[in-house]
């Protein structure tokens, strides 16, 4: 196994440790944001379309989904199942996300790739094959931390690193292809998606201990916000 595939797999294996990361306000904002752009955009093809919650880990995003009405499908190497008497609705296809998807070329209407980019070597290769299994004007999300939050730019005003770049840091050494608004756009238009809407959830000031979000900076100035929540349509 790829040893940075094991390394995450290490890191995101206790299925109540991520379901309750997913559950604070925070990331609930960027989930809500990021649902929010797939089903708008995923509607304008079927009114039920299928959309696949790559890197799922539990089902918290594809039950979102599917209570908008997308027929979802979670995808991932190491998800974390129920057991054998509780009720299970949302298909589960184990895939590595470093290697071809196992999807027919066209066969989706919807991708939402969350927190994922910024663990992969290559996210070139990643982004171009979810252009394949999509279908013509089909949707991709992506939300990943933003290297270029307002916080960090004045921590490196000073001298000091952004927080993305912290190779001591217990998870966000993992985070190895760190994105800026600017070059996960480009990495879109590489990859033949066409923007169609940009958010982020929350503008912090403060440090750790102490801090301060703002919703509102984060809707005028998303490009500063905490998390980059990027929708693109498969264009060609």
């Amino acid at each position: 196994m790829d040893p940075i595939v094991a390394a995450n797999l290490r890191s995101y294996t206790d299925g109540t440790q991520v379901a309750d990361y997913l559950a604070t306000p925070y990331h609930s904002r960027r989930v809500a944001d990021a649902t929010d752009l797939l089903i708008q955009e995923a509607r304008r093809r079927s009114t039920r379309p299928l959309v696949a919650d790559l890197g799922a880990g539990t089902r918290t995003v594809s039950e979102k989904l599917s209570q908008h009405g997308a027929r979802a499908v979670m995808v991932d190497l190491g998800a974390h199942q129920p057991g054998r008497t509780a009720r299970w609705h949302i298909p589960l296809v184990r895939a590595d996300l470093t290697r071809p998807l196992p999807f027919r070329s066209g066969a989706l209407d919807g991708i939402f790739a969350g927190e994922i980019v910024e663990h992969l070597f290559d996210p070139v290769v990643f982004l171009t094959e979810c252009r394949r299994i999509l279908a013509p004007d089909g949707v991709l999300v992506v939300t990943t931390p933003n290297l270029a939050t307002l916080q960090d730019r004045i921590r490196f005003l000073i001298g000091r690193s952004p927080r993305q770049v912290d190779p001591q840091h217990p998870y966000l050494k993992l985070h190895i292809r760190p994105f800026t608004y600017s070059s996960l756009v480009r990495a879109f238009d590489v990859c033949g998606f066409r923007v169609v809407g940009f958010r982020s959830n929350y503008v912090v000031l403060g440090g750790e201990a102490r801090n301060v979000s703002s919703r509102v900076l984060a809707r005028v100035f998303p490009s500063l916000g905490g998390s980059l929540v990027l929708a693109g349509v498969r264009t060609g």
